[in-house]
This record gives structure tokens, sequence and C-alpha cells, in this order.
């Protein structure tokens, strides 16, 4: 039985509640810009060196960022040092740990309410309207041999490691040129990564049990099942494909950095509880292959998906003991047309009706 077909529906979902309104992207991008502000004028008060270049990275960078009605925006923004400008207090060479905490001090300036904090992999700088921005610190390091320059880029994590984010973006671009089946709104591929990653967060209870981002990004472009002509379609088929991967295994490996997953051990309870909460989208989703399936009970499948009511909000508003053609009074100068749902003007004087 073929699935009832919603396409129109989810693809106005993610071109209204789910792809980041211009507002906040203009938002966020003011907000990177602000930052890497402060921290090159941080650095130069310090009489550290300066930065070579940023390059945003992540979600970000890879336009697949989601609303969140909380804010709850994480953007990456990472920042490259020559590795020979980067020396210790001695003159020795700096450490991972001393370049994230150069940058760390760079930042705070003494304006945040939550001074920028060190983590692994980063500096984190927490906005107070629920954004943050993660600020990975690079080294570009040049070698030669055979009298042949080579550059390669290394983060400051425990310690020095091999890295530049910038490839992920890379990948993930090539993967939706590659794999989408048409050119438009961002690529198929890209919208698609966007619907799972909103429906992975659709609930805030599930927001810190699920797996990441890049995690989810990277189980879309690996079991991603297109269809050019149904956006619901390619959801739900995607969805299966990831729940049916993922009861195989839970490992996720970075597709960029060899020898490196995403996920913790065999048995990670983040892949496994977005494993599950695919299994009950899947189950929530059974009625459309009925074949007396209408499209108010389909509406009513995709609302449980994304806890929402955008889709059957969709339907033709009906009053009881009402016929289609109707009117309801609703105020003393407004009717509403019950077959549109529109408002209209009434002349009480005449009984005639001026839109």
């Amino acid at each position: 039985m073929a699935m009832f077909d919603c396409a129109s529906d989810v693809l106005g979902y993610h071109d209204e509640k789910v792809t980041l309104a211009k507002p906040e992207q203009d938002e966020m991008r003011d907000r990177r810009g602000a930052n890497r502000d402060r921290l090159k004028k941080g650095l130069e008060k310090a009489e550290k060196p300066a930065p070579k270049e940023f390059n945003s990275q992540g979600s970000y960078s890879m336009k697949t960022m989601t609303q969140d009605a909380a804010k709850d925006y994480d953007i990456d923004d990472g920042v490259y040092f020559e590795k020979d400008k980067l020396k210790g207090p001695r003159g020795g060479e700096m450490t991972a740990l001393e370049a994230r905490q150069m940058v760390r001090d760079a930042l705070d300036d003494g304006s945040f309410k939550t001074p920028p904090k060190l983590h692994t992999n980063c500096v984190r700088v927490q906005y107070g309207a629920g954004y943050q921005v993660d600020v990975p610190v690079y080294r570009r390091v040049s070698t030669e041999e055979a009298g042949k320059e080579s550059i390669h880029y290394e983060l400051a994590s425990s310690e020095w490691k091999r890295s530049d984010a910038r490839d992920v973006t890379a990948w993930f671009d090539d993967e939706n040129q590659k794999q989408s089946p048409d050119e438009v709104n961002g690529r198929q591929l890209r919208r698609i990564t966007r619907l799972i990653k909103k429906f992975a967060k659709s609930r805030s209870s599930w927001k810190p049990q699920t797996l990441s981002g890049f995690g989810i990004t990277i189980l879309v472009v690996e079991q991603y099942r297109k269809s050019a002509d149904r956006e619901d379609s390619s959801v739900y088929d995607t969805m299966k494909a990831i729940r049916d991967r993922l009861n195989g295994s839970l490992v996720i490996n970075n597709p960029v950095t060899p020898n490196e997953a995403v996920t913790n051990g065999t048995d990670d309870s983040k892949a496994k509880f977005f494993r599950d909460r695919l299994s009950d989208a899947i189950r929530w989703l059974e009625p459309l292959f009925e074949s007396d399936c209408t499209q108010v009970k389909a509406r009513k499948c995709w609302d449980d998906v994304y806890d929402t009511s955008y889709f059957s909000d969709l339907n033709p508003k009906k009053e009881k003991a009402s016929s289609a053609g109707a009117e309801q009074v609703l105020t003393a100068g407004l009717v509403r047309d019950i077959a549109t749902g529109a408002h209209v003007a009434v002349n009480k004087a005449g009984g005639g009706r001026y839109a």
C-alpha cells in the first residue's frame, strides 16, 4: 500500500517551521562577528599572536541548523593560527591547553554573565539569549619534503591532533550535490537532514538524551532515501533505514577522520535513544499506509511525529451544526466563512456583506 501523500505539507513544514528564518540567521552572524572582533582585540591587548583566519564550521556552515523555540543554538567558529607564532612563556612551542587558555582569556572581556569556558575541543562563549559560540583553536602546520611544501591543520584538544572541521563541511556539500535529486531549496538531502534533526529534538526532554546533530547528519548521509516528488516518503524511508542500521550497530564513525567514532562504544546510550524514538515515529506513521487513510488522519500522524499542531491546522475549519458555505458570527462586526475560515465584515444595518 502506498503512503498517503502529504508531500506538500511536509515541505511546507520544513520551509516554515524547520529551516532557520533570515532574522535568526542574521542575528547569529552578528554574534559570530562580534565574537571575532572581541577575540582579535583581546589578543592584541595581551600582545598575543593575531589569528591567521576564522572559519565557521558544523551545522551553521553546513546550513543544517533548525529552528528552536528556546533559541538553543550552537555556532562553531574556528580560529586558526600559524604554528610558529604560538610560543609558550619561555619561547617554546605552545601546548594545546595553553592555546585554548590564550583564546579564552582574550574572549573574556568582563562583559559576559557566564565567562567563556574551556572545553576539551573548544572555548565556549554562552550568550544570555540561549546562543552559544564554540571556538575550536587550530594551528596551521607547514612541512617541506623534497622541496615541496605541505600544509595541514591541528586542533587544540587534550593535545594537538590532526584535524580540520572544514573537511566535514566539504564532505557534506559534496554528498548533498551527489545524492540529491534536485538543485533547489538547498537540495533534498539537506532538507531531509534538517527534518530528521528537528524530529530528534522535537520534545525538550529529548534534547539531552538524543544523538548529536553531527551524528544524525552522518546517519542521514549514509542512509538517505531520495524521492524527487515525495518529501514525506523520503523522510519516512530515511528514518526507517536509519532505525534498521542502528539495530545492526550503534557505532557511528567520523566520515573525514579515520579511526575516529562520534559515538561512545558499542552501546552508545544516545544512539540507542535516537533509534528508539525513530521506532516511535515509524509506528505513529503506520496509519498513512491504510487504505482508508484520510488527509485529516494523515496530518494528525505528522503532528504526532513533530509534536506540533502545524499539520492539523492546515485542515479546513469546521464548526458543529454548520454546513459548507454557512457563516458564524464571531464579533459584532465579523463573520467567519465556515468553508474557508476567512473573516469578513458584515453590514448590520442592511444585511449586505462587504469584504
